[in-house]
């Protein structure tokens, strides 16, 4: 019998928390309440979690402090922000300051649970390909081939420009993450690609999307958050 995940859940309202923490412990997972920022990250030093839900709008401290702070460890441990704060501005702070998903109150215990499995199964293939390159990435009938620079449909190949590939590439590395607007521009376009508008990636989207013969109301393969950025499905 493979030992229980443990998640660290850190809230300050009593109801929500045990909500979840029944959720979880009925889907077979350790949950560990804390109700505030202090307590929370006293647990995680003390219980070693596998992964994090933090509330913003904690009593003691604020949540993006705590998250400063989680991110700031050498042992990286996903963090899943459960928060009222529906500002596109407010998520993608978290999201650059190291969330890895952000979850909007009120939501369902379905939907709760599928971001959790999915941030499992994220950072787990990332422990596991650590010191390893991962060459080859599939979703559904899409490969991006990183070590031979192709990108194959099927069994066709499909030609993007360097910085079209460069952001497949990207997503293809963080499948199931969702990845802001600056971050991607950063790191496709360079240190000071954040400084650069929005619309540059956004043609470049479009043609990937017109390459790989995408409608973005129908997505295949990769998801647009609006306002914040873009996520490619798993594999």
């Amino acid at each position: 019998m493979s030992e229980k995940r443990t998640i660290l859940v850190i809230e300050d309202e009593h109801a929500i928390s045990n909500f979840i923490c029944r959720a979880l412990s009925a889907s077979d997972y350790k949950a560990i309440p804390a109700a505030g920022g202090k307590e929370g990250l006293s647990l995680f030093f003390s219980h070693g979690p596998d992964l994090v839900l933090l509330d913003l709008g904690l009593p003691d401290m604020d949540g993006l402090d705590v998250l400063t702070q989680l991110s700031d460890l050498p042992r990286e441990v996903p963090v899943i922000i459960i928060s009222a704060r529906d500002r596109e501005s407010e998520k993608v702070r978290a999201l650059d300051m190291g969330a890895d998903d952000y979850v909007v109150k009120p939501f369902g215990v379905s939907e709760l649970l599928a971001r959790i499995r999915t941030t499992l199964r994220r950072s787990d293939r990332m422990k596991m390909s650590q010191g390893i390159q991962r060459d080859v990435y599939k979703v559904k009938d899409l490969v991006v081939d990183i070590a031979r620079h192709q990108v194959l449909q099927g069994n066709v190949q499909i030609h993007f420009t360097q910085n079209e590939f460069k952001i497949l590439e990207l997503l293809a590395i963080h499948a199931g993450k969702v990845l802001t607007y600056d971050f991607i521009l950063e790191h496709v376009w360079g240190p000071f690609g954040s400084n650069t508008s929005n619309q540059i990636l956004r043609v470049n989207m479009a043609n990937i999307r017109r390459k790989l013969h995408e409608n973005p109301s129908e997505p295949r393969y990769i998801y647009t958050e609006l306002g914040i950025g873009y996520r490619m499905l798993e594999d």
